[in-house]
């Protein structure tokens, strides 16, 4: 495995991790009532959320460069490792120490990374191969019928199974989105014209932004306890299973190897269950945070009336 992978995948996984955090932390300021499709434009008039989109596309960038330098498989246990990143930020930001369990979940999400790599034994490189139309098609088929499930079943829920849902969606299609990024890189290597007047590159964009959406939606509706486990856990599956079905990455067939790589995943899922429920990620002060209601700071245009202080019962007797 290339040194290089390994250094972009961390360094990813580092930037995406202050960038949900800046996000959610934005995101949760905002009323129920602005939950809706353009959610980004609301977004984009906050300088905090702003920097935390720019962590995030850092974070995409150097994803991008690992995933051009190795398979699906080696990259995205690598980017899960965000959910760590997050932790030690949010313990430094409120002068906390981590927990026992904060400890146990990041030996956990990494012993399992590990033991999933050693028993997987993935192709390293960069398959050259693209899909057929037929495995697009069912690709996209699946994918589709997942997120629409997902949606589905998020109407009328409470809060936070709404959020975990949506960002279960949310992460499914980061993971398509990966797949497509690292199909982009390999038929750039066949002519950059010919790759941009496909259909590609336009679905990529169209899946981010529909992905980034759902996102901020889940990331307002409760903490990043309730919506960052669905990311996590979602965008690697997703695109694990992409690499495994749509380019036959098949898992190895001996028992013993395909026990260590399936024990290694579980390990991971558990770990990635602990850390996303520790109270440093809930909040950046360690407690979790109450939603505001209607109340905001100002009020742009087309946000709703603003609010008007009720009159002195004094007034006008002066």
């Amino acid at each position: 495995m290339s040194p290089l992978l390994i250094v972009c995948g961390v360094a990813a996984a580092l930037l995406l991790a202050v960038g949900y955090v800046l996000q959610q932390h934005e995101a949760a300021e905002l009323p129920e009532a602005q939950m809706r499709p353009g959610i980004l434009l609301v977004l984009a008039r906050r300088p905090v959320w702003l920097g935390g989109i720019g962590a995030m596309v850092g974070g995409q960038l150097l994803g991008a460069a690992a995933l051009g330098l190795g398979s699906l498989v080696v990259v995205e246990p690598l980017l899960s490792l965000n959910v760590v990143f997050a932790l030690p930020l949010a313990a430094l930001a409120s002068r906390r120490r981590l927990s026992r369990g904060d400890w146990a979940g990041a030996v956990l999400l990494v012993g399992g990374l590990t033991l999933f790599l050693a028993g997987s034994a993935p192709r390293t490189t960069v398959d050259p191969a693209m899909p057929g139309p037929r495995v697009w098609s069912i690709a996209w088929g699946a994918l589709l019928a997942v997120v629409l499930l997902l949606v589905l079943l998020a109407r009328r829920r409470p809060a936070r199974p709404r959020a975990a849902l949506t960002a279960i969606a949310a992460g499914a299609l980061f993971g398509m989105q990966d797949f497509l990024t690292q199909r982009a890189l390999v038929g750039a290597g066949h002519g950059v014209a010919r790759l941009v007047t496909s259909w590609m590159p336009v679905t990529l964009v169209a899946v981010a932004v529909v992905g980034l959406t759902m996102t901020q939606r889940a990331f307002g509706l409760a903490d990043l306890s309730a919506s960052l486990p669905g990311i996590t856990l979602a965008e690697p599956v997703t695109g694990i299973a992409l690499a495994l079905g749509a380019l036959g990455h098949g898992l190895p067939h001996r028992p013993a190897p395909l026990a260590a790589a399936l024990g290694g995943f579980a390990l991971m899922v558990v770990g990635v269950v602990i850390l996303t429920r520790s109270p440093l990620v809930v909040d950046p002060h360690g407690r979790r945070r109450k939603l505001p209601h209607l109340h905001l700071r100002h009020h742009p245009p087309g946000d709703g009336p603003a609010r008007r202080t009720p009159p002195s019962p004094h007034q006008g007797q002066e």
